[in-house]
C-alpha cells in the first residue's frame, strides 16, 4: 500500500511539473508560437513515460523536444488554425443562410477532422513521419480504432468536468492530465497496430 501511494504521488508530481512546463513554454513563445511546440513536447515526455522511461529528467526531455520540433509543431499549428477557421466560417455561413440540410451533411465531416486532430500529436511523436504522412496516419488510426476514439472522448470530457468543478487543479493538471489520457489511449492503439504488423511478418 505504501508503494502504491508513493507511485501515485510520483505520478502526480510528474504531471504537475509537466503542466507547469507546458504553460511556461507556451508563454515563452507568446502563446501563438509557443503553444503547439509546448504541446508536442508534452506528448513526447508522456510517450517516454508510457515506455517505462520515468527516471529520465523531465526538463531535459521537454526542452529537447520543444527545441527539435519547434518549427514543425508550429506548421501543424498553422494548419489546425486554418482548418478551424474554415470550419467556423462554413458553419456560420450555413447557419446565417438557413442551410440546415447542408449542415447535417457537413457536420460528420467536421467531426472526422476534429477526431483526426486528437491523434495528430500522439502520432507525430510516436512515428516521426513526414508532415502530411502524419495527418494521413492519424486519420487511419482514428478510423480503424473507434473504441479507442470513443474512450478518448469520454476521457477528455471527464477531464473537463473535473477541471470545471475543481478549477484549482487546472494550473497543475489541465494540459498534462488531458494529454496523458489522450496519449495513453493512442499508445494502446499504436501497440495493437505493431502487434498486428509483427504477426503479419511472422505469417510471411
Amino acid at each position: 500500500m505504501r508503494n502504491g501511494i508513493f507511485k501515485l504521488t510520483e505520478w502526480i508530481s510528474r504531471l504537475a511539473i509537466l503542466n507547469l512546463l507546458w504553460i511556461g513554454f507556451s508563454l515563452v513563445g507568446l502563446i501563438i508560437f509557443g503553444f503547439f511546440p509546448a504541446t508536442v513536447a508534452m506528448f513526447s515526455v508522456i510517450r517516454q513515460w508510457l515506455r517505462g522511461k520515468t527516471d529520465l529528467p523531465i526538463f531535459q526531455l521537454y526542452w529537447r523536444a520543444f527545441r527539435t520540433d519547434f518549427f514543425k509543431a508550429n506548421g501543424y499549428g498553422v494548419l489546425i488554425a486554418i482548418i478551424g477557421l474554415m470550419i467556423y466560417a462554413d458553419l456560420v455561413y450555413l447557419a446565417f443562410h438557413d442551410m440546415s440540410h447542408l449542415m447535417l451533411v457537413q457536420l460528420p465531416i467536421f467531426l472526422f477532422i476534429l477526431l483526426t486532430f486528437l491523434y495528430l500529436f500522439p502520432t507525430y511523436v510516436h512515428y516521426k513521419l513526414g508532415f502530411l504522412t502524419v495527418i494521413k496516419q492519424a486519420f487511419l488510426i482514428m478510423v480503424i480504432h473507434p473504441l479507442q476514439t470513443i474512450t478518448m472522448l469520454i476521457g477528455i470530457a471527464a477531464c473537463l468536468v473535473l477541471m470545471y468543478y475543481v478549477p484549482a487543479l487546472a494550473l497543475f493538471f489541465s494540459g498534462s492530465f488531458t494529454a496523458f489520457v489522450i496519449m495513453s489511449i493512442a499508445y494502446s492503439a499504436f501497440s495493437q497496430i505493431e502487434v498486428k504488423q509483427k504477426k503479419g511478418k511472422g505469417l510471411k
